[in-house]
C-alpha cells in the first residue's frame, strides 16, 4: 500500500485565502520530505469550504515547495471549463511538471458550481457533457484538425497553420500521449469508474463511503475493463480517508473530536451531504437512521483514528473487505496544531504502512 494525500481543501468560510493556501502548500512540503508519493487539488467555484477554484495555478506554485510527489488535479470539474482552454492550460502544467503530474477529471458535484455551468443534476447531462469534452481535449493534444469546433456548450476555431510565422495550436503535454488521468467516483456502482475501467484510467474512491459502497466502485471499474477486453489492476485504485494517528487511541479520539477533523463534518459535510445525496452515503447499514450519523458514528466507522496498531488493523480490515487497493489517500484539513498532525502523518508513514 502506497501513500498520497488528497486535498480539497478545507477551510470554514471567511478564512484567509492567500494564508490558507500558502498553509497547504506548507503541508505539501512537509508531505514531500516524508515521502508522500502523490496529492491530489479539488476544484471548487463557489464552495467557500473548499476554495480553491483554479488547482492547476496552485499546483504550478507547488511545483516549486516539493521535489518528489506528484501533482494532480482532484478534480477538473470539466462541465465548469472552455475545453480548448482547458486544453491548454493542463498541457502548460504538465509540461511545467517534466511528468510529476497527473490530470484528474470528473463531472462536478457541488450545488452552487452545477448552477455556474447551467447543468441540472438531475439530468445525467453533466456525465455526457465530461466524456465528450475529455475525448474532445485528447482529440485536440493528439491531432487537431483546423476548423470550427462547436456544441451547445463551446465555439472555438483552429486555424489553419501557417508554416511560415509558426502559426498553430501547438502546445502538447510534456507526457505523451497525455498525462495519466483519474477519475473519481462517490456513489454506488459510479458510471465515472466505469469509464475507468474502460480506458485504463487511475479510479479514486471518496474518503465518505463505507466499504459496502467501495465494494461497487471496483466492480464498475471491472465491469468497465471488462467491457473494453481490459484487465483492471487493483494497484492503480485510489482510496482516500479521513486518518487520525496518535501514541493511543485515547488520544487520537480526544484529539479527533476537539479539533477540524469533526468540526468539517459537524459544520459542513453534515450539512453539505443531505443537499446532494443525503446521509445513505455514510451509513454501513442503509437502514440505520440519519440521527445515528453522528462524530462518534463516523469516528468508529468511517474515519480511520487511533494509535498505530490499531490503525494499520483498521486499514487492513477495510483492504479485506473491498478485495485489496493501491494507494491510500489520506484527507487533508487545517490541522491545528501543526505538530499534531505532522505526528500524525510521520506515524502512518514509518509505523502504520510498514505493519501492513
Amino acid at each position: 500500500m502506497r501513500l498520497g494525500y488528497f486535498a480539497m481543501p478545507l477551510h470554514p468560510p471567511g478564512a484567509d485565502p492567500a494564508a490558507t493556501m500558502d498553509a497547504d502548500l506548507a503541508q505539501l512540503a512537509t508531505l514531500d520530505r516524508l515521502g508522500y508519493e502523490e496529492a491530489w487539488i479539488g476544484e471548487h467555484l463557489t464552495a467557500e469550504w473548499e476554495n480553491i477554484p483554479c488547482p492547476d495555478l496552485f499546483i504550478a506554485r507547488a511545483l516549486g515547495v516539493t521535489r518528489q510527489m506528484k501533482l494532480a488535479t482532484g478534480v477538473s470539474c470539466l462541465p465548469n471549463h472552455d475545453p480548448l482552454m482547458l486544453a491548454l492550460r493542463i498541457a502548460q502544467l504538465d509540461q511545467m511538471a517534466r511528468g510529476r503530474f497527473y490530470w484528474g477529471v470528473g463531472s462536478g458535484g457541488f450545488p452552487g458550481d452545477f448552477e455556474v455551468a447551467r447543468v441540472d443534476p438531475k439530468t445525467g447531462e453533466h456525465r455526457a457533457i465530461t466524456r465528450s469534452m475529455l475525448d474532445l481535449i485528447l482529440e485536440l493534444w493528439n491531432d487537431p484538425k483546423p476548423g470550427l469546433y462547436e456544441s451547445p456548450r463551446w465555439r472555438f476555431r483552429i486555424p489553419e497553420p501557417q508554416d511560415d510565422i509558426g502559426l498553430r495550436l501547438h502546445l502538447r503535454p510534456f507526457q505523451r500521449p497525455h498525462p495519466p488521468i483519474g477519475v473519481a467516483g462517490v456513489t454506488s456502482s459510479s458510471e465515472t469508474l466505469g469509464l475507468a475501467g474502460e480506458r485504463g484510467y487511475i479510479p479514486m474512491s471518496i474518503n465518505f463511503v463505507p466499504a459496502r459502497i467501495l465494494k461497487t466502485h471496483w466492480e464498475a471499474v471491472d465491469a468497465g475493463a471488462k467491457r473494453a477486453g481490459r484487465t483492471a489492476d487493483r494497484a492503480t485504485w485510489r482510496i482516500a480517508r479521513d486518518i487520525y494517528v496518535a501514541e493511543t487511541d485515547e488520544q487520537a479520539r480526544r484529539e479527533a473530536l476537539a479539533g477540524p477533523l469533526a468540526r468539517d463534518y459537524r459544520d459542513y459535510f453534515l450539512h453539505l451531504l443531505p443537499k446532494i445525496r443525503g446521509l445513505d452515503m455514510l451509513k454501513v447499514d442503509p437502514a440505520m437512521a440519519e440521527r445515528d450519523v453522528t462524530l462518534d458514528y463516523l469516528l468508529d466507522n468511517i474515519w480511520i483514528v487511533g494509535s498505530p496498531d490499531t490503525v494499520a488493523a483498521k486499514l487492513q480490515k477495510l483492504s479485506d473487505d473491498v478485495g485489496g487497493f493501491g494507494v491510500l489517500l489520506a484527507m487533508a484539513h487545517e490541522w491545528q496544531p501543526r505538530e499534531a498532525w505532522e505526528r500524525s502523518m510521520t506515524l502512518l508513514e514509518t509505523q502504520v504502512i510498514p505493519r501492513l
